[in-house]
């Protein structure tokens, strides 16, 4: 009879772990596939005041497994200063229209490094309509994030100076056309290319062109205010956009610094190379209210200071 219970009893035993190994292995799987996709989960229960984060979310915010109690403050503080209300305003909406969170956002771990994370996010509500929990996932998208930087710099800037490139330069244009026709300013369009830049390279070789130009950009962008933009848009080509003027004084005042920059030969390598340069000038409203028009008026005029060069 003993022997019959005891039997009993292991038999019992034995179906029960073999009955939860199964969900012990699939539990164990689904750790393992978010630590490999990089992905945390983390739950947020509003009756209890409780923050639960998986082992990756601690990582993700710049902690050991276990280090600090996960908690909504400290949430709170480890998101970027810029990036907060943006962040609180997703929740609330969140709750308020019960869709699914699908946010972007910076944190700061605590030894300063600057971190993306994009975030999903349900919340759950009881029989009442109260919100008794929010849950979801978030993953660590710092890597994407510099990739798409990276993308977006070359598409609109200067590969060599740095400088907005042409596609940038007219966007940075339409949106000074738009500043200046709501204060009722005027806007001064500089073209300028560069003389005496081709015995530069025929001389000395590209190496060291690549080196004057780069000088011209660094004086340029010295040179102009900080509401200005200066942009490379040909080889020996650039454009500044002058911004916020009352008069065709102060716009020739400006016209004249920069004609300084030029002034003074740019040194590379310890040799010094004289480049200087023509200049055209159009103005927002007085010559035109087109991009293209006010371009090409620009253009013209240095056309006919680069004769008087020559």
């Amino acid at each position: 009879m003993i022997g019959f219970v005891c039997g009993a009893v292991l038999c019992v035993g034995w179906m029960r772990w073999h009955g939860k190994k199964p969900e012990l292995e699939e539990l164990e799987r689904y750790r393992r596939s978010q630590a490999f996709s990089n992905i945390g989960t983390w739950d947020l229960s509003f009756e209890a005041e409780t923050l639960h984060w998986s082992d990756e979310v601690y990582a993700m915010f710049g902690y050991k497994p276990g280090e600090v109690t996960p908690s909504y403050e400290l949430f709170g503080k480890a998101v970027h200063p810029e990036d907060r209300q943006r962040v609180k305003e997703a929740e609330e909406r969140c709750i308020k229209r019960r869709d699914t969170q699908d946010i972007e956002y910076r944190v700061i771990w605590p030894n300063g490094t600057i971190r993306w994370l994009r975030e999903t996010g349900d919340v759950l509500f009881g029989e009442d309509g109260e919100a008794i929990k929010f849950t979801g996932t978030v993953r660590d998208i710092t890597e994407n994030r510099r990739e798409i930087d990276r993308i977006r710099q070359l598409a609109h800037f200067d590969v060599l100076t740095g400088l907005p490139n042409r596609t940038l330069f007219k966007t940075c244009l339409d949106e000074a056309i738009a500043r200046a026709s709501r204060h009722k300013t005027m806007i001064a369009l500089i073209f300028m290319d560069l003389n005496k830049f081709k015995p530069v390279n025929d001389s000395f070789g590209h190496v060291v062109g690549d080196k004057v130009l780069k000088a011209i950009a660094e004086r340029l962008t010295r040179t102009i205010r900080s509401v200005d933009t200066v942009a490379r848009v040909g080889g020996d080509e650039f454009i500044a956009i002058l911004e916020d003027f009352k008069s065709e004084a102060e716009v020739d005042m400006v016209v004249e610094k920069l004609q300084g920059v030029f002034h003074k030969p740019f040194t590379v390598d310890g040799k010094d190379h004289d480049v200087s340069v023509s200049i055209g000038v159009s103005r927002y409203p007085q010559d035109s209210a087109d991009i293209e028009e006010l371009i090409n008026i620009a253009d013209q005029a240095m056309y006919q200071d680069k004769k008087l060069e020559i």
